[in-house]
């Protein structure tokens, strides 16, 4: 498992399992402090199929954590897994994004869940 800290305000954590990238977000993420979180999300990143996205533990997110959110689920799925945030979910509610992530209950059912086929 990869470990990044930014600032120590963040936290992302990665692993693998088979084709599906799993990434934890931890704490405040913003303009300032993304670069990991990018680097996790990359949709170009080889042998990714599905990024399963644990956020229960973020406590900001601004547009530009959203914004690379979304450009990952341009390429691939991604499934936002556990207890969505309150302040994280009404930033993905004003701003229709959630309609573009799949969701699950846990990290493991993220990995599991079948999703629907992607409208190109």
């Amino acid at each position: 498992m990869d470990t990044h800290n930014a600032e120590a305000r963040s936290r992302v954590e990665t692993r693998s399992e088979g084709d599906v990238r799993i990434v934890v977000m931890a704490g405040e993420f913003d303009m300032d402090n993304v670069a990991d979180l990018r680097t996790a999300m990359d949709p170009a990143a080889p042998g990714v199929a599905r990024f399963v996205l644990d956020v229960a533990e973020v406590t900001f997110a601004d547009s530009t954590a959203l914004s690379i959110m979304l450009q990952a689920a341009l390429e691939h799925p991604v499934v936002l897994a556990g207890t969505v945030p309150r302040r994280l979910a009404r930033l993905l509610e004003i701003t229709g994004a959630d309609l573009a992530f799949a969701t699950a209950p846990s990290v493991t059912e993220g990995v599991r869940t079948p999703l629907p086929p992607r409208q190109t």
